[in-house]
């Protein structure tokens, strides 16, 4: 009798993946043609998706955070650099935040349910280029949904209130 363990779970997910991918490069080539893959697949650690010897490049720019931690930073990811005080931390944080098919940077979606909590006066302004993608994006720590969403890329954006303990 055939038994679906854990393992073999995995190797059918990992399977399907690569039939997925595969397909996907066979009608176009290069990093285009893997954005348009169906299903949600994991940026591989170290590949940039944007022009060669570009790299992925943002400025963050914070305010209110207190601690020092207000300024305006850059980060270079793949390979690292920039003027962030963690280019490591924030490079990691960016890419266990980033998926294929999905705005990484996203708003909270309007309706969401959040908690009427108040993570201080703390703002950042996040521009650039993210895996091929260009990023306007803004955060506020106004309520339980987008303290979460600060959080999330920390050390991206500075570690503020609970996080910051």
């Amino acid at each position: 009798m055939f038994q679906v363990t854990p393992l073999r779970r995995l190797a059918l997910a990992v399977s399907a993946a690569s039939v997925s991918l595969g397909g996907s490069l066979a009608v176009g080539s290069g990093p285009a043609a893997a954005l348009t893959s169906p299903g949600v697949f994991l940026r591989p650690p170290g590949v940039s998706l944007t022009s060669p010897g570009g790299g992925d490049h943002l400025v963050v720019s914070v305010k209110g955070a207190g601690n020092g931690a207000d300024g305006r930073f850059e980060v270079r990811c793949h390979p690292g650099g920039g003027s962030h005080p963690d280019v490591s931390g924030a490079c990691r944080a960016l890419d266990r935040n980033t998926r294929w098919g999905r705005d990484a940077f996203a708003p909270v979606p309007d309706g969401s349910v959040c908690t009427m909590r108040y993570g201080g006066p703390a703002t950042a302004r996040v521009t650039g280029r993210w895996a091929g993608r260009a990023v306007d994006a803004t955060y506020d720590r106004s309520n339980g949904c987008e303290i979460a969403r600060w959080d999330r890329f920390v050390p991206l954006l500075p570690a503020v209130g609970a996080a910051a303990r």
